[in-house]
Formats: C-alpha cells, sequence, structure tokens
C-alpha cells in the first residue's frame, strides 16, 4: 500500500458498522439539558464576555452556519503581563493558586508519572521539568529540570503502562526519544534515544502529543497537518499529516491509526480504555466554524480534514470527494469554533465530588481567528456511563480582560496526587492548581 493510500484507508464493512452503532448509541444517550440549564442552539456559540463557570453549552450539527455566514478574520491576541486584579475565576466551592512561577517560559503539556510526580514540557525551552510532592499551601515541594537540549518538546507517555515503568518517552517536533526511567526520578539517569527520527517538522503545527495503548503494545503520535487546508492531492508533504500514528514501543511505524484529524493536539486514554483526542480545525470559514471538538477515536476513522468536516459538510474551498464525505465521522462533542482546544485528561482523582469522576478537563488555549475571542478557558465535558453526552461547561475562566487583553493562555491539564487539577498557561507562564474546598456530599 503506498503513502497516499495509507493516508486515505479508512476500514471498510466493519468501520461502516461500528460508525453506525456509534452514532445510534449517541442518539440514544440522555439528553439532560433541562436539568443541567444548558445552553443550545445559536446562543450556544460564545465569546470571552459570556463565558462563566457552570454555565452549560451544547453546540449540535444543526446549530452550524453556512460557510463565510460570516467573514474569516485575523485577530491575534496580544497577551500582556497578569493585571493586579485579574485571577482565574471558578466554581463556588472551589479554589485557584498558583502552583508554580519560576523559571517557566513556555509551560506546555503536563503528565503524571506513576508515583505522582508531574511532568511538564517547558517548550520554547527545550526543557521536561519535574515537580514533586506539595506543600500544605499547594506548592511543589521540590522542583527538577530532567532533560533539556530537546527541539520543541510537547507530549510525553510512560512505558510499559503501569507501576514500575522504565522509560519516558517524548515527542519532539521532529521526533520521538526516550529517556531511562524509574519511578522518582528528578533527572534523567541516561541520554536520549532516538526512536522515531523522521516525524515531519515543518508547516503550522509543530505539537507532537503521545500515549500508549493499555497494553503497552502500540505508541500513538499525533501529528497535526502543515496548512489550514493544503489539498494532500496536490501537496504531498501532507499525505502523512493531520493524522493519529500508531508505532511499536521500538519505533516502528504500523499504521495509521485515524486521519483527517486536522490538529489532534492532544490524545489520552479513557478509564475504559478508549482513545480520545482534543483537535483544532480549521480557519477562515466564519466567526462559527469549524467547531474544535473532543471525541473518542474509531480506530481506521476518517474526520474530514481537508475536504468535510462534522460529517459530510463540504469544505468549498477544495474539490469534493462525495466517497469521503460518506466516511466522515461527526464528533462527539462539538466546542467553539477557533478556541484551540488543547490538553485533555479524565479525571480519576479522590478530591473533587464523585459526580466530577470520570469526567474530562480540558485546555482551550484561545482563538485568533474570530471577530470576538473565545476560549481562554478550561472546560469539563460530562461523561455518561463512558460515553459524552456532547455539552460542556465553563469550569475555569478570567484569563481576557474586560477590553479584550489576553494575560492567561491553557495549555495542559493534569490530576495532582492530592486530586486537585493542575492548569498550564504559557500566556503568563505559570502552572495553576484548582483545589476543591467544599464539604464532601
Amino acid at each position: 500500500m503506498n503513502r497516499r493510500s495509507v493516508w486515505l484507508f479508512v476500514a471498510g464493512s466493519a468501520f461502516a458498522m461500528s460508525t453506525a452503532l456509534s452514532l445510534q448509541a449517541a442518539s440514544a444517550s440522555p439528553d439532560n439539558s433541562d436539568a443541567k440549564n444548558v445552553i443550545t442552539g445559536t446562543a450556544a456559540f460564545d465569546s470571552y464576555q459570556t463565558e462563566k463557570p457552570g454555565t452549560f453549552r451544547k453546540i449540535t450539527v444543526a446549530d452550524l452556519p453556512q460557510p463565510f455566514a460570516t467573514k474569516g478574520v485575523g485577530n491575534a491576541p496580544k497577551v500582556v503581563p497578569r493585571p493586579a486584579d485579574a485571577w482565574p475565576k471558578t466554581l463556588p466551592d472551589f479554589k485557584v493558586n498558583l502552583y508554580a512561577h519560576d523559571g517557566l517560559e513556555n509551560p506546555r503539556k503536563m503528565v503524571a508519572a506513576p508515583n505522582g510526580d508531574i511532568f511538564l514540557a517547558d517548550t520554547d525551552k527545550g526543557e521536561i521539568k519535574v515537580f514533586h510532592g506539595m506543600t500544605r499551601d499547594g506548592k511543589p515541594q521540590q522542583t527538577s529540570t530532567f532533560a533539556t537540549g530537546l527541539p520543541n518538546p510537547y507530549g510525553m507517555a510512560f512505558y510499559p503502562v503501569g507501576k514500575n515503568p522504565q522509560w519516558v518517552y517524548v515527542g519532539n517536533t521532529n521526533s520521538i526519544v526516550r529517556f531511562p526511567y524509574k519511578n522518582g526520578d528528578m533527572k534523567a539517569s541516561g541520554p536520549a534515544q532516538t526512536i522515531v527520527a523522521d516525524l515531519e517538522a515543518k508547516g503550522g503545527h509543530s505539537t507532537r502529543d503521545l500515549a500508549f495503548l493499555p497494553d503497552s503494545s502500540k505508541l500513538l503520535v499525533a501529528v497535526g497537518s502543515g496548512s489550514n487546508i493544503n489539498d494532500p492531492d496536490t501537496h504531498p508533504k501532507e499525505r502523512m499529516r493531520a493524522q493519529i500514528r500508531e508505532y511499536t514501543p521500538d519505533g516502528k511505524f504500523v499504521k495509521t491509526y485515524a486521519s483527517g484529524i486536522r490538529n489532534p493536539a492532544s490524545i489520552t486514554i479513557s478509564p475504559s480504555g478508549q482513545v480520545w483526542c482534543s483537535t483544532n480545525e480549521r480557519d477562515m470559514l466564519g466567526d462559527n466554524l469549524v467547531p474544535d471538538y473532543i471525541t473518542h477515536v474509531h480506530e481506521g476513522g476518517f474526520y474530514g480534514w481537508p475536504y468535510y468536516y462534522t460529517g459530510d459538510h463540504h469544505d468549498p474551498r477544495l474539490p469534493e470527494k462525495p466517497e469521503l464525505g460518506k466516511k466522515t465521522i461527526v464528533p462527539d462533542v462539538l466546542l467553539q469554533p477557533h478556541n484551540a482546544s488543547l490538553g485533555l485528561i479524565f479525571y480519576e482523582g479522590n478530591q473533587f465530588p464523585k459526580e466530577y469522576n470520570g469526567d474530562i478537563f480540558a485546555a482551550e488555549h484561545g482563538s485568533w481567528n474570530k471577530s470576538v475571542r473565545a476560549g481562554y478557558e478550561v472546560i469539563r465535558v460530562p461523561i455518561e456511563n463512558g460515553k459524552a453526552v456532547g455539552d460542556y461547561e465553563d469550569f475555569v475562566t478570567g484569563f481576557v480582560t474586560p477590553d479584550g487583553k489576553v494575560w492567561g493562555r491553557p495549555v495542559g491539564v493534569v490530576t495532582a496526587p492530592d486530586g486537585s487539577l493542575l492548569v498550564s498557561d504559557d500566556g503568563s507562564n505559570s502552572i495553576w492548581r484548582v483545589s476543591y474546598v467544599g464539604k464532601k456530599k
């Protein structure tokens, strides 16, 4: 099978059957909009001005406008120092404090080691940092630089999966390397070993997230597109991008696990063993197109980029390919267009109330392609019986000033050993800690 065929590969009847079953299950999921007072319809499209902790929204396929209903704009944020009176806002009974700030230049993805240590990719600095323990006032007990000299590191994963890993893998923008590791290591005990040396480094999307399947047999690697909507038929460099790839632990390419995903900026494994991702969709079709999304990922699935989006919605800037439109999967949770959904986790801590167990928390980095900014928050995605209902909740907001200036941009989320939630922010170059301070129910 040639590279172009691999890029376009979608499993046949088995995939169609799994998609149909998934759509049937989704349609049968309970809609709890009334119970939670969920904002629906076109009113669900929002901006930083209407974000408020505790507000639920649900965007559906029926709510999508036509392409170019509004003009695509370039509205990149101007990041300013955090004003003296600005602080992240969250729900009653929760508290936000500053976990770490000193020495951080570009804090991005975070993961928790099996022993509870927090690993952080300080991407522009080319470093991996480790935070150990938690003081009584919510600070790390110990901080160390695990590795340096890496080309834009982002994703990290421990191998084998379980309590006693032997390696920590790092996704650089152009390669995957691994360092020897045992629980408690604060500095790499040996040099980096290159596992994959030929990841495409040029183009617009440089993050390379990593996740091992639960049995440790395969390594998944997220590789975003190199452009907004370059046609792979006429731009060969796009043919092996906009996808999640599958490798063996020693770096041998196995297959394209899923394709047509413009920028799968974060991938993770659910408590039940499913692969999930958050995705940055395409730009310049208007303020409210195309929704970013969070979804479980069908093995062999196709998600539309660049020809289609959110099912069989054709991007008018590209040739029609009806056979691909029919295969394009509708994601589980549609988010605000252009809000740049990044890190996501399933909460499995023991600090938050029990109704949060198994829910998704995701970092929304913030828009550049919208007339009024959206994103710049942390959201919660309710999960019921292992499935997303389709709505999401504003959980941590307040990173934009009333006049539209941006001081904070959430990137990564991770559960700390004490069950609090840590949020990296590459706007203020900080890590925030969200803890529950109310009475347990």
